[in-house]
């Protein structure tokens, strides 16, 4: 593995972590104070912050991505709506089925869909 590409999963985890806390922070909010219905809360929350992720994924994580085409747009953007389908699958599942609180599962979540993220999300910015 090359430096630039051990340097592009630090920066993508960093990138990720900011993401994720502001995700969670969303979640709780919406869920806790204002009363929304988790699953509906975490379709939220996830939507805000992939925008903010694809903003920070173009400018920091991935050098050299530059000018960003209506195609890698829609790609990035396409693969967001996949993975917040992963992100609600994962949540009902570890929320009504296994029985875990819906913040303990939207830790489960975010791993699993930071997988599919990175893969994705290189391909779609990088082209």
């Amino acid at each position: 593995m090359t430096r630039e590409r051990m340097l592009e999963i630090v920066r993508f985890c960093f990138v990720g972590g900011v993401s994720f806390l502001m995700d969670y922070s969303i979640l709780f909010a919406l869920t806790e104070f204002a009363g929304v219905y988790y699953l509906y809360s975490s379709a939220i929350s996830f939507s805000i912050t992939v925008v903010f992720n694809y903003w920070l994924c173009v400018i920091y994580v991935f050098k050299g991505a530059g000018k960003q085409s209506a195609r890698q747009a829609m790609i990035f953007f396409g693969t967001g709506v996949i993975g917040l389908g992963l992100n609600q699958f994962c949540m009902w599942f570890f929320v009504d089925v296994v029985g875990l609180h819906y913040m303990i599962a939207k830790i489960f979540a975010t791993a699993i869909v930071t997988i599919w993220n990175y893969i994705t999300k290189r391909k779609a910015v990088k082209g």
